[in-house]
């Protein structure tokens, strides 16, 4: 079996999508009041992260974490209604030339795969009515379907999106020579060089060098 795995921030939807999170939690008419507790527990780490002092790596996480911890006693359903409201929006805005590479790969029967860093409800509703066979991102902890604030949020990033991916086709006999997947990051690099055929999405420069070294494919931002 074929497979293709698709990033999302930058691929599947043109933009970093965390900016648009910040921002949606700072307008929301029923949750707005939380994003001083967000900024309060993140500003810190960013600041260290600028200075250099904390790994890039580390300070994603760590944002995530800050995140999902403002929405302390919150329901899953406000929760989930929440990103539902954003997803909304981003369905709007997604990558058309990423679109049509996902349409094609279903019709030649590939298995795709959705890997991202972004929460889990999120990319569910925005996948909705696309045809992934698997979609996979950072889980929202709960517990008794409220917010559990004090759970590690286990971000999907680096070289765990690869390991997510083999954890969940473990089963599966994979022609990973013959398989595709596209990513615009760095940090997608263990994702990308697992297949034969890896597809750099509007690169960030480091991955835009590998990808210009090693022949790949690269897919650029269409110019109005």
């Amino acid at each position: 079996m074929r497979v293709a795995i698709f990033d999302f921030d930058r691929t599947l939807f043109p933009e970093e999508t965390f900016p648009l999170m910040m921002n949606h939690l700072k307008t929301h008419p029923m949750h707005h009041k939380k994003y001083s507790t967000f900024m309060r527990k993140i500003l810190p780490m960013y600041v260290a992260y600028k200075l250099k002092l904390y790994p890039e790596e580390k300070m994603r996480e760590g944002s995530m974490q800050s995140y999902i911890s403002a929405f302390t006693n919150s329901s899953r359903e406000d929760v989930e209604k929440f990103f539902a409201q954003l997803a909304n929006q981003m369905k709007k805005r997604l990558n058309p030339e990423i679109l049509h590479r996902l349409e094609w790969h279903k019709a030649r029967g590939d298995y795709t795969v959705l890997v991202s860093g972004a929460f889990q409800p999120m990319l569910e509703t925005v996948t909705h009515d696309l045809p992934f066979d698997l979609v996979l991102g950072t889980e929202v902890p709960y517990s008794e379907n409220y917010i559990d604030s004090k759970a590690h949020v286990h971000h999907v990033n680096g070289k765990r999106k690869m390991e997510l991916v083999k954890k969940n086709l473990i089963l599966t006999d994979i022609d990973w020579k013959n398989s595709y997947a596209y990513g615009d990051s760095y940090s997608d690099l263990d994702v990308l060089e697992s297949v034969g055929n890896p597809v750099a999405v509007q690169p960030e420069p480091r991955l835009e060098q590998v990808a210009e070294n090693g022949k790949w494919e690269i897919i650029t931002p269409v110019r109005s």
